[in-house]
């Protein structure tokens, strides 16, 4: 009887497997988060509501929630979470955010427009103003190199480096859509589009 129980455990066990999926909803989700971030024009912080109840119910209603949630777990999303909070991420997201200024102008100029692949490109040199090249050249440059390293922070602190094509790929998508009013992408058969 010993024997089957073992037995039956070792093959209860050699059944398990365990399957580590790239959660291409949430980096969706998360590739928006970033790409709005980092686009964001600067608004200014809105104020809180105050609440019409006393101050002491507001304070027995936050402490009833959160004896409530110890007791009772809230509600988990079925759909999986993309750590999108590392020092390394958010070092990458403060550069391009700085840099977003700079580079909107030659967005809305058209000089620059967003790859298949979700790089910047300059589109036609030619058509960028003499003073202006070294600036977009370098400006794009310091962007691609930033989302590179972006893509690899992402996949690095989820503990997936064989993600950074995915991410890579996810956020080509998200670009583009999330690409303003006016600005150049390129389709998919290579063609160039204005939004």
């Amino acid at each position: 009887m010993r024997k089957v129980a073992v037995f039956g455990t070792l093959l209860l066990t050699a059944c398990v497997t365990i399957n580590i999926y790239f959660p291409a909803a949430a980096a969706e989700k998360a590739a928006d988060e970033i790409i709005k971030g980092i686009q964001k024009e600067e608004i200014p912080e809105k104020t809180e509501p105050r609440s019409s109840r006393p101050d002491w119910q507001v304070a027995v209603f936050r402490s009833l929630d959160s004896a409530i949630n110890v007791l009772v777990s809230p509600a988990q999303a079925e759909e999986a979470d993309l750590a999108i909070d590392s020092p390394e991420i958010r070092q990458a997201r403060s550069v391009m955010q700085s840099r977003f200024p700079a580079l909107k102008r030659f967005y809305d100029a058209g000089y620059i427009g967003i790859q298949t692949d979700g790089l910047l490109t300059v589109r036609d040199a030619g058509s960028v103003p003499l003073q202006d090249r070294n600036k977009v050249n370098k400006l794009v440059a310091a962007e691609n190199a930033d989302r590179e390293h972006l893509y690899q922070a992402i996949a690095k602190a989820n503990g997936h480096p064989e993600w950074v094509a995915q991410i890579k790929s996810t956020f080509a998508t998200r670009w583009i859509n999330n690409a303003q009013r006016g600005w150049w992408y390129q389709s998919s058969n290579g063609s160039w589009k204005q939004k």
